[in-house]
């Protein structure tokens, strides 16, 4: 197949649409579905990013794209009790499988803007991974491959209608990439940096020690990173993205964003949330909607009589800006990378309040010297890899 014709373009006015090849086939078969224009667009960033994950890593991953950027993304590593239960799926009656854990990782940072996601799969797709990918909101899944089983159960979510996409592992794309804006063509060869352990040697700060767990970790954010809208920056802990800012114009903005996002992760796995009873009927999306609301500035509106008892079999008590502050400085070991440079001193101490002990950017602000002593103040590690990680 050289051709698939699409429904239509980023909107429903943009007609005729479709994907295709100059030269060969394309590299995907559609087993269920009629993906769109962006479903295709999240399925083949998000697929180099867990390719490149699993590569660098040697773990499966998973991303959870929205928008083509990622919301998520993460390695199949264990999973423990309480994300089990912050990421739903403790009622699971599964023994997960490695590739299971990384979307539940992928899809759990950020559940709010993971809400129907295109999901990318490094690896076959197994039973207990589509077992996962069943229950969520998402608009369909790309994979090197799926089990009869897998097949069976995702063909039947949204009513027969989930795209399934599965891609050819083998596929090389040209060296050179070519992109059409406003009738003109653009030219360039192709993003081929390969993250790896060695990416981080240089080492610029007093704090020379980043760990082997820790340099998986700042992989993993460089790696994210390399496919998320600029400007970006991610926080990683564990194995998984707990914190992405994308498309922000300002740097600081994106350090912000990406730090408010890792802090609300960590701010769910506090005792206050832990203990919120639920209403039975509420759903899992409505529960990540009242946490987002419980754990912000607007909590009142989840607690307010009249608004509570829709929500809640017991009234929570305010978890106070200092009950959250003291849970948030509990949260130690997170890498950051960021796409560019950091031009001041800020985004270090933002990064700082989230709990950053690792931080990867290219380097070359004229201030790298105030970046630098900023990160010796707080006994942050920090490497200068030299390169720009932009995307767009």
């Amino acid at each position: 197949m050289k051709e698939l014709e699409l429904k239509y373009g980023c909107n429903p006015n943009q007609k005729p649409s479709r994907i295709y090849m100059e030269n060969g086939e394309l590299p995907i078969k559609v087993l269920n579905g009629k993906p769109g224009y962006i479903n295709f667009l999240d399925a083949f960033n998000g697929w180099q990013l867990v390719s490149e994950l699993k590569k660098a890593t040697g773990l499966p991953a998973a991303t959870s794209f929205k928008h083509v950027s990622p919301a998520g993304a993460a390695v199949g590593l264990p999973l423990s009790e309480v994300e089990r239960k912050i990421y739903w799926v403790d009622d699971m009656d599964v023994e997960f499988t490695p590739l299971a854990n990384a979307y539940i990782r992928a899809r759990g940072a950020d559940r709010m803007s993971s809400f129907g996601d295109f999901i990318s799969l490094s690896d076959v797709c197994d039973k207990e991974t589509a077992l996962v990918i069943k229950r969520e909101v998402s608009d369909g899944v790309i994979a090197p491959g799926y089990t009869d089983e897998a097949l069976e159960i995702l063909k039947a979510k949204k009513k027969g209608n989930y795209n399934v996409i599965e891609i050819d592992p083998d596929y090389v794309p040209a060296p050179i990439e070519h992109k059409e804006v406003f009738g003109i063509t653009f030219e360039q060869g192709r993003n081929e940096l390969v993250i790896d352990e060695h990416f981080f040697d240089n080492i610029v700060t007093e704090n020379k020690e980043i760990p082997d767990s820790a340099k998986m970790d700042l992989a993993i954010s460089m790696i994210t990173l390399k496919y998320t809208q600029s400007n970006s920056v991610c926080y990683v802990k564990g194995g998984q993205a707990i914190g992405i800012g994308a498309g922000q114009q300002s740097r600081i903005h994106c350090t912000r964003l990406a730090g408010s996002k890792a802090d609300n992760w960590w701010l769910r796995q506090s005792p206050q949330v832990l203990g919120l009873q639920f209403l039975d009927k509420i759903g899992r999306a409505d529960r990540d909607n009242a946490i987002d609301l419980y754990i912000g500035e607007d909590y009142m509106d989840v607690l307010a009589d009249g608004a509570w008892e829709n929500i809640f079999k017991v009234k929570p008590e305010v978890f106070t800006r200092e009950e959250k502050r003291a849970w948030l400085d509990k949260n130690t070991n997170v890498a950051l990378g960021s796409d560019a440079f950091f031009p001041f001193g800020d985004n270090v101490e933002r990064a700082h309040k989230s709990g950053v002990k690792y931080i990867a950017q290219p380097g070359g602000s004229i201030r790298d010297d105030h970046v630098i002593a900023t990160c010796n103040k707080y006994g942050i590690a920090m490497a200068f890899t030299g390169i720009r990680l932009f995307h767009h």
